[in-house]
């Protein structure tokens, strides 16, 4: 079978013939249609992931962790579960009977192997960390990406009464604008002047900021929240830390948290197996009634070692299909 093998840490998969896997006892043989291409897929690559080794315990191998196929029976299921070498970027590979769930009815694999995960990362911060209510003003701190645009629809269809987006491509950030949000930041600006952005776009104050960044953005967004006179800081504000694309650390100082009444969370705060399955319900539905919308480049397998270099992704998904 064709397959995106990998021969060493920090090299790029290629795509040659790879041996056809067979199930053993409690697996299922999964013919592949669509596996997303991430950042995670990336890391796992060239070994800098901490589960790097985990995963890809043996090379050469095929990359990719989970997907969307075909069962033996013609059902179309999600997969995860794979392991080495038999990745998900191939033509066949081999799960855990348990490890697949049903796709619904009006899905199809590209869309099922997209967009729920990166919804997922959305919705579970902004409902059962944040606990966002309707109404309040929230703040999407790297909208352009595909989880930030995401971000900025799931907010607006849980009754965000104002929603702040930040980017820096001009494009994605029109497109932002179009999925929804009130305004858009260009994170492009000086220091001081970004500050004072996330300020007056503030208005009332952000009740709730999903932070996909990180870095000196999150520092210049956590100042502008610091008051310039002494008064109570009346308003909390729920940050959930999300990403760190824009750096791993920032300069957080007493005086950010003691004036401001922000609160800092983590993204996956409080995650349960019930609260997974009723998010990943409402992602399905959501999907059904074409309520979500993702900006997507569908490449072939084949295109593999091409697709794997580009790094012009600007808040498109990335799905390889077979």
């Amino acid at each position: 079978m064709k397959a995106a093998v990998l021969h060493g840490f920090g090299e790029n998969p290629r795509y040659e013939e790879f041996r056809k896997p067979n199930p053993g006892e409690g697996e299922i043989l999964i013919r592949v249609k669509a596996v997303a291409l991430e950042n995670i897929d990336k890391a796992m690559a060239k070994g800098t992931h901490f589960a790097s080794r985990q995963f890809l315990s043996e090379l050469p191998a095929i990359v990719g962790f989970d997907g969307v196929g075909e069962t033996p029976d013609g059902r179309l299921v999600g997969f995860g579960g794979v392991k080495a070498p038999f990745g998900a970027m191939a033509e066949w590979t081999v799960v855990p009977s348990n490890y697949t769930v049903p796709i619904p009815d009006g899905v199809d694999a590209i869309t099922a192997a997209s967009v729920p995960s990166s919804a997922l990362t959305a919705l579970f911060p902004l409902k059962w960390v944040a606990g966002m209510k309707s109404g309040e003003t929230v703040l999407i701190n790297g909208a352009t990406g595909v989880s930030g645009k995401l971000a900025v629809q799931i907010a607006k269809m849980l009754g965000a009464g104002r929603i702040v987006g930040t980017g820096r491509n001009p494009e994605s950030m029109k497109r932002v604008l179009e999925y929804g949000a009130d305004a858009v930041i260009d994170l492009k600006q000086p220091q001081e002047e970004l500050t004072e952005t996330f300020r007056r776009e503030a208005g009332e104050g952000y009740d709730v900021i999903l932070d996909f960044l990180w870095g000196s953005p999150t520092e210049a967004l956590i100042r502008s929240m610091v008051p310039d006179e002494i008064r109570l800081a009346g308003k909390r504000t729920r940050l959930v830390q999300i990403g760190e694309k824009a750096g791993e650390t920032i300069a957080l100082s007493a005086e950010m948290l003691r004036t401001t009444g922000l609160e800092i969370y983590g993204g996956a705060a409080g995650l349960t197996g019930e609260t997974m399955q009723e998010g990943t319900n409402m992602v399905w539905d959501w999907l059904k009634e074409d309520k979500l919308r993702m900006d997507v480049d569908v490449v072939e397998l084949r295109d593999i070692e091409r697709i794997w270099q580009r790094k012009d992704f600007e808040g498109k998904r990335i799905v390889i299909v077979t």
